[in-house]
């Protein structure tokens, strides 16, 4: 438990740190890094679940889908990013299939990573640059105190479950104080961080950020429940790995990244 706290208080420092401080071709470092170490964690998710995926190139490809959205990155473009990984992931996956009845599986494992990890982190490195610091920090505040409202909500008077086969702990009830709470923390915090978003679509986009937090950390445990593992990696002494770390933000901030952008 004093590992875990330590460990999560570092987190909370570094990633405020990371948010409010770098600049950006650190921030986007930063970031490249962040969706390398989930990528690898994917990885050993598939062998876990007899998929092999070019791991390297994945990773290459998944940094390159992240760092297309930053004005740092050279000008890499968006679209040939994600065509070149395609390209070229896929005709790997042509190249090792054995003759068994895994293609559709593993060639689908391959690409993944990109989508699954590239776009959402990227969207963060964006969201950074177009609404600032604060922007991006009201996103992950919003998915932390979601988080934390559902652990003790759900304690305190959970009693159906909400997803038994992926996340027998995770209840109705739960969820119930998550959407209050993190909807509310929006609405509210969003009208000096988000000022050119109107009350009745903050409210709005806080509950969605909410649901899409709730599915993306369902998403993950599936996957990790199909592979047969507790937590994507053991690089954080009592939290798991990066994966277990943002999977709510993985679909929440395309969304968020989305509205940011055009609404």
């Amino acid at each position: 438990m004093i590992t875990r706290v330590i460990s999560g208080s570092v987190l909370i420092a570094m990633s405020i740190g990371a948010v409010w401080f770098a600049p950006g071709w650190l921030f986007l470092l930063i970031a490249i890094l962040l969706a390398a170490l989930a990528c690898r964690e994917f990885a050993a998710l598939a062998r876990a679940s007899d998929l092999h995926i070019p791991g390297v190139l994945a990773t290459i490809a998944t940094a390159l889908t992240c760092a297309a959205f930053s004005r740092a990155s050279f000008g890499i473009p968006l679209d040939l990013a994600l065509m070149s990984a395609l390209v070229v992931l896929g005709s790997l996956s042509l190249a090792s299939w054995s003759g068994g009845r895994d293609a559709v599986a593993s060639a689908s494992a391959a690409l993944m990573p990109v989508l699954y990890v590239g776009l959402p982190v990227g969207a963060m490195v964006g969201i950074r640059e177009q609404a600032g610091p604060q922007g991006l920090f009201l996103l992950m505040l919003t998915v932390m105190v979601s988080d934390s409202s559902q652990y003790f909500v759900g304690r305190a008077f959970g009693r159906r479950p909400l997803a038994p086969r992926v996340s027998p702990k995770k209840t109705l009830e739960g969820a119930y104080g998550g959407f209050v709470c993190g909807t509310a923390l929006l609405a509210v915090v969003g009208h000096w961080w988000l000022p050119s978003v109107p009350v009745l679509l903050r409210v709005l986009l806080g509950a969605t950020l909410v649901a899409l937090g709730i599915a993306g950390d369902l998403f993950e445990s599936m996957l990790k429940r199909s592979a047969g593992v507790k937590d994507s990696s053991a690089l954080i002494p009592g939290h798991g790995g990066v994966l277990d770390r943002i999977d709510a933000l993985l679909f929440t901030a395309p969304v968020y990244y989305v509205v940011i952008t055009h609404v």
